[in-house]
């Protein structure tokens, strides 16, 4: 097995992604602009995206770090929009395009052009997540877009399933489908339920902290495959485990969480930065099989299925945001009238992603009687320019569009106030219980470590109010920026004094990585007080 084309892929992806940081445009679509230019450059390995690693290996570890991310309570507190646009819209959509390729396509049957609506239905999770991070929405309309596409994904992967065994000729009925769907929701959510407390058992008492994060890096699949194999949905197994094991992550070892938080962050970004590039350089091989449906028809076909995608979710998202005021008083009464300006937003956040491909890719070949699957290149290429058409159109202008709306933003200073407050009274009351324990004999420490644990106490209560105040007259910074210089400067002179002395062989290398761990504590705890 060559291993190069898989390595020039982890490797190209990532810096690209890296060098994305550096400008205004989005590293999803810088990297999918990448791919599209390098897919034709002579000598680069061809891409094929295969389903049958992207939907069971490569699908579950963002799922997972994406929902542990998330907050339950706040998708709780928006389950109601939350599951019309995860459930009802991509249900919605799915019939919506479908219908609309049935007419605009000759020869293509209804069931096929189903297949086509259920594969596009879905937004996808990694583009949400990435583009709504680098656009700094509001928070309400974050969660929603996030709830949304963890969710999504299930729904969207049953209606392929249905939609396909109508068209294979599988004798799918409404009925059936009815019951399939009900089966993975329902199944999938229960192995979620059935896996969350034993695995966070296992996390809670596991000591040593790389099996934790060997744990950890397991949990996703292990829920993604044990749901798979009995039909249920893989999809909400994971994100019900995952939503679980983040809102009870405090339980877990300081260390452990430390360990897993870096380790999940680099997992992440490795994932996004490849599936982005792999989204464009599927380009030669989705053209190569067109055939038939080459020429001004295939880009007239991709045009109007790209915009029935967009003006459906339009149709969908209004709808759904005001009728259920309209029909309710309790809504009304417990819930602030929204504007028009955050299901815009929310409409026009739904971009399309590889997992919409990866579905695409997995359509078989034949159907049951033997004869090709009508359609099937026509449908990967109409994927692949919804795909290119939403992460490159919506996900451009969704900034600008942001800052034209003016969307009110996250409140820094009301929320650094709460950060003071709550830090305040955990600190009010760990002195007390410090008093307590010093006034012990069997905890008697020296003066100066004792009013060192105060001194800790007291730097991480003042930290946060200090960032309220007026910053430094003479260079602009604020007194947090200030204070993490100086510890990163002071920090950084006992780190080369680290060095210069095992140069000198006066310590070995184990005590110098001894020495410098503990300074990397401090310099991260410094950091992280400045935040």
């Amino acid at each position: 097995m060559d291993v190069m084309p898989l390595l020039l892929l982890v490797a190209g992806s990532a810096a690209v992604a890296a060098a994305a940081r550096r400008t205004p445009v989005p590293a999803p679509l810088l990297l999918v602009a990448v791919g599209l230019l390098i897919s034709y450059v002579p000598g680069v390995p061809g891409y094929t995206l295969d389903p049958h690693i992207v939907l069971p290996l490569v699908l579950p570890p963002l799922l997972y770090t994406a929902a542990t991310d998330s907050s339950y309570l706040d998708l709780r507190a928006q389950l109601r929009p939350v599951a019309l646009l995860s459930v009802g819209y991509v249900l919605f959509a799915t019939f919506a395009v479908g219908w609309a390729a049935y007419l605009i396509v000759p020869e293509l049957p209804l069931t096929a052009a189903l297949v086509l609506g259920a594969v596009v239905a879905p937004p996808d999770a990694v583009a949400a997540t990435a583009v709504a991070r680098r656009v700094g929405l509001p928070s309400k309309i974050t969660t929603i877009l996030q709830g949304e596409s963890l969710v999504n994904d299930a729904t969207a992967i049953t209606a392929y399933r249905v939609a396909l065994a109508a068209a294979v000729g599988e004798g799918a009925t409404w009925a059936g489908g009815i019951g399939e769907f009900l089966l993975a929701a329902v199944g999938g959510v229960g192995f979620g339920l059935a896996l969350m407390v034993p695995l966070h058992w296992l996390r809670t008492h596991l000591k040593e902290v790389l099996l934790q994060n060997t744990l950890s890096l397991l949990i996703p699949f292990v829920a993604y495959a044990t749901a798979e194999q009995v039909h249920a949905s893989g999809v909400l197994a994971v994100v019900t485990v995952a939503l679980y094991l983040g809102h009870r992550a405090w339980e877990v070892d300081f260390a452990t969480r430390l360990q897993e938080e870096a380790v999940w962050k680099m997992v992440a970004f490795v994932l996004e930065s490849a599936v982005f590039a792999l989204i464009g350089l599927q380009l030669p091989v989705i053209l190569k099989g067109l055939g038939e449906y080459e020429g001004w028809h295939a880009a007239l076909y991709a045009i109007a299925i790209f915009l029935v995608v967009v003006v459906s979710r339009f149709v969908w998202v209004y709808p759904a945001t005001f009728l259920p005021r309209l029909l309710s008083a309790r809504i009304r009464e417990r819930e602030d009238n929204p504007t028009w300006k955050g299901p815009f937003v929310i409409a026009w956040a739904g971009m399309r992603g590889v997992v919409s491909l990866a579905i695409a890719f997995s359509i078989p070949l034949t159907m049951k009687s033997g004869e090709p699957f009508p359609g099937r290149n026509l449908i990967l290429f109409l994927t692949f320019t919804t795909v290119i058409g939403t992460l490159v159109l919506q996900g451009l202008t969704l900034p600008p569009l942001v800052r034209l709306l003016k969307l009110p933003g996250r409140d820094q200073q009301t929320e650094t106030l709460a950060e003071a407050n709550a830090q305040a009274q955990a600190s009010r009351i760990a002195e007390q219980r410090l008093d307590e324990l010093l006034s012990d004999e069997r905890n008697t420490l020296p003066g100066p470590l004792a009013d060192r644990l105060r001194s800790v106490l007291e730097r991480r209560r003042n930290a946060v109010w200090e960032r309220l105040g007026q910053v430094n007259p003479l260079t602009g910074d604020s007194v947090d920026d200030t204070y993490r210089r100086l510890s990163r400067e002071v920090i950084g002179v006992e780190r080369s004094v680290f060095v210069r002395l095992r140069d000198a062989r006066y310590i070995d290398d184990e005590m110098l990585r001894t020495l410098l761990r503990r300074l990397d504590l401090e310099e991260a705890a410094a950091y992280r007080e400045a935040m």
